[in-house]
């Protein structure tokens, strides 16, 4: 692998700075759209006459939508570019959200979840291959990672700021609301509708991209060629013991990490006064997502730690979220649930940009895309595994002891990541 200069915004080209800050932007303001719904999903579906059953199925269906399309939308992305693919996941988002408001039938909101589906699995891999490539030719052989922890950072703040927001929205104008015949909740829904318009609006504006063929030959040759576009990158992981052992290692990382994500309200819930309890979730899913953020700004830092080993800072931090889920699983009382709950979630932040970092330097442009939604792909699988596990767990013994187990398998990662080190060290370029 080429020797990277080191990462200094002092002597950054203005193109480069310039870039940088139109993604950050870009970032902010989409997760800032979904932040708003995030806080209120589920509540938002209860008022709609949902029960836990029918909520559960509901992110089944997305999850599923997910899975099915992720890959072969990655692989559009290479084939006919990746704004007009991440424009048409925007349609999307802002199709899902007219459903929602428009209805309390389950098969309404069902087709309302296959929408975010789709727009998930079209934002996979698409503008995150974009910035690097454009950053790439505006800073030749600069080193990535710390530019996509300003990237990381910027989309952790924007779901951090969207779930306040998304938070105080109902109570503000619950009322009216009420008023006028609908959910108290519908007024963060409509804020996220909003926001999704500004963000297709400034896709449009301010993501430059040169021009590809969109007639309809070009765009049937586009999906024509999906297939043997993620064939091939499907040969490339199998092929190259890098990528395969990066892509094992994150899906042990989902699988341990993703059930804490998940449960971590229903186990914190109980240790709060009742009266006090949903207010205090709410204001800990903020201080989350701000935790992240500031751990994706930590990360460069920590990299420095260990002389930019990407694969050697992967390694540390997974020992360290392995004792950091340990000790949260010990945790008795809320202040100290809390203390742990953050720190863990700002370690959880510094691991994204290392692995992408990784990932990043062993492919080649025409594969970027597809690759992340392999990437993607992998951990959704492992983190849906570990749901899976992690609730049989949970169930029969208890939460904490669950948490512990997948412990075992960020530590099992933290070994693949020494494996991959080892090999980086002797590896010259793309593979």
């Amino acid at each position: 692998m080429a020797t990277e200069i080191e990462f200094s915004t002092k002597t950054l080209s203005d193109t480069a700075r310039r870039h940088i800050r139109v993604f950050q932007g870009h970032q902010f303001l989409d997760r800032f759209a979904m932040g708003l719904t995030v806080a209120v999903v589920a509540l938002a579906l209860s008022d709609r006459g949902m029960d836990l059953f029918q909520i559960s199925l509901l992110f089944g269906v997305y999850a599923i939508t997910t899975l099915a399309m992720e890959l072969p939308f990655g692989g559009l992305a290479d084939a006919i570019g990746r704004k007009p693919v991440f424009l048409t996941a925007v349609v999307a988002s802002l199709l899902s959200l007219a459903l929602f408001l428009s209805s309390s039938d389950f098969g309404v909101l069902a087709l309302s979840f296959v929408c975010i589906g789709f727009g998930r699995a079209l934002r996979s891999g698409t503008l995150d291959a974009w910035f690097v490539e454009t950053f790439r030719a505006a800073a030749p052989n600069v080193d990535v990672q710390p530019a996509l922890a300003k990237a990381q950072w910027a989309n952790a703040m924007g779901l951090a700021c969207g779930a306040i927001l998304g938070g105080v929205l109902p109570d503000v104008f619950g009322a009216a609301a009420l008023a006028y015949g609908t959910s108290v909740y519908d007024a963060s829904y409509v804020a996220s509708f909003g926001v999704m318009i500004g963000v297709l609006i400034y896709t449009m504006i301010a993501i430059n991209e040169p021009p590809r063929p969109l007639n309809p030959r070009a765009l049937k040759e586009g999906f024509r060629t999906v297939p043997s576009v993620i064939a091939e990158a499907a040969l490339l992981a199998l092929k190259h013991p890098t990528l395969s052992l990066l892509l094992a290692a994150l899906a042990l990382f989902l699988m341990a990490t993703n059930p804490v994500e998940v449960i971590w309200p229903t186990h914190a819930k109980p240790m709060v006064e009742a009266a006090f309890a949903n207010t205090a979730i709410g204001a800990l899913t903020a201080g989350y997502f701000f935790a992240i953020a500031f751990g994706a700004a930590l990360s460069p830092r920590i990299s420095r730690i260990f002389r930019r080993r990407h694969a050697v800072t992967l390694a540390a931090l997974f020992c360290a979220l392995a004792f950091g889920q340990v000790a949260l699983a010990m945790q008795g009382n809320i202040l100290g649930f809390v203390g742990v709950f953050l720190v863990y979630s700002v370690i959880l932040g510094a691991c994204d940009t290392p692995a992408s970092s990784i990932l990043h330097s062993c492919v080649e442009d025409r594969q970027r895309s597809t690759m992340l939604s392999l990437r993607s792909l992998i951990q959704q699988m492992g983190a849906a595994s570990g749901l899976v596990l992690a609730g049989a767990v949970a169930e029969m013994y208890a939460t904490p002891v669950a948490w512990s187990l997948g412990a075992v398998c960020l530590l099992v990662a933290a070994v693949l990541s020494l494996g991959l080190a080892r090999r980086l060290a002797g590896a010259s370029g793309p593979l």
